[in-house]
């Protein structure tokens, strides 16, 4: 069972992606967590949804909470479909799919970081959290391909840390961090694994709750692997 000590008894919780693969194993394992008094969730099937298509979709979901958030969880993201699939090399890339990529993976969250880092309380400990990937590291980025993927990734770290110094300057308690899951049994990364030793949805979720109970207000703006180990932008 998890529970984040460091958050306030009785804390409000909000995991926005729920229905997926990652997103409902996080609101498994907060539901155990006999601390969390309420638990939020939204989704394109939730009422209200958040479709990161329309921002007044998001605007409204942030507006239907009353009161404040102690952990916020951005556990969308998206990487292939039967359309669009990582490009292994620069003449695959294409402009209406690269705007897909960015819009889903880097743009939708940076919304979510416009209306809800609002609610994140003044003076006392509160998280904000996304799932990035490490593919979205430039630093280490030694095999190349993948250029949306990895660019919309990179964005969305960009937003978090931009979105950390400007929470930090009225929220001293905030932590604004980006997350890497790991590889884990979802139809993301499916057509991707092979071989590879995937972590349980509900492994990896209890996982990265762990790193975030464990983070400091000082450590806001970073990025951290499921293990608990920084990752270079």
């Amino acid at each position: 069972m998890i529970l984040m000590q460091s958050l306030p008894k009785d804390y409000r919780a909000v995991v926005v992606g729920s229905t997926g693969g990652i997103g409902s194993a996080f609101v498994d394992a907060l539901n155990m967590d006999k601390n969390c008094g309420e638990l939020i969730e939204f989704s394109r099937s939730t009422w209200p949804a958040i479709n990161f298509q329309d921002e007044a979709t998001i605007e409204n979901a942030a507006k239907s909470i009353e009161g404040e958030i102690s952990l916020f969880i951005d556990a969308t993201g998206f990487l292939s479909d039967e359309i669009i699939k990582p490009e292994k090399s620069l003449k695959t890339l294409d402009p209406q799919n690269m705007a897909k990529l960015f819009e889903l993976n880097a743009t939708g969250p940076a919304l979510l970081m416009k209306h809800f880092t609002p609610l994140m309380p003044r003076k006392s400990r509160a998280i904000f959290t996304t799932l990035s990937a490490r593919v979205g590291s430039i630093s280490d980025n030694s095999l190349g391909g993948w250029y949306s993927y990895r660019a919309s990734k990179a964005a969305l770290n960009m937003f978090l840390k931009c979105a950390a110094i400007e929470v930090a300057r009225n929220k001293p308690e905030a932590i604004c961090v980006a997350l890497h899951p790991g590889t884990v049994k979802t139809s993301l990364s499916e057509p991707f694994a092979s071989d590879r030793e995937r972590l349980t949805t509900i492994n990896s979720a209890q996982k990265m709750l762990k790193v975030l109970d464990g983070l400091n207000p000082d450590q806001t703006g970073s990025f951290w692997d499921y293990k608990g180990q920084a990752i270079e932008w």
